[in-house]
């Protein structure tokens, strides 16, 4: 079983947020900047992957029940969006890695 803390330490992904939750499992894999859609497509426990960095994500990844949040392209995540995660117990980590080659990664890792 594939679990957030193990995708993070394979893919060398920076744990920004939620250390007490790494055990979460993976089971599917999104990428999606345009909230709308992965509100719309992504499904439950994913490892949703994104550019955006802002508060909004925190509420979407709630809204979906994501297994964390992957922030590529190095993009900084704001302080705020960084609070509300740790409040809910989100995990959010970090990547300098382009989506596609954040998710390209995951794929050949088994998830789908």
């Amino acid at each position: 079983m594939m679990t957030v803390g193990k995708l993070a330490e394979e893919l060398g992904f920076q744990v920004l947020t939620g250390k007490n939750n790494l055990d979460t499992p993976v089971e599917n894999g999104f990428v999606g900047d345009l909230l709308s859609v992965v509100m719309g497509e992504a499904k439950e426990g994913c490892a949703w992957v994104t550019v955006q960095s802002h508060l909004n994500i925190i509420a979407v990844a709630l809204l979906i029940n994501a297994a964390c949040i992957i922030v590529s392209e190095g993009s900084t995540v704001e302080p705020a969006a960084l609070k509300k995660a740790e409040e809910e117990g989100i995990v959010v980590l970090g990547t300098p890695l382009s989506s596609y080659a954040a998710v390209a990664a995951m794929v050949g890792m088994g998830i789908k």
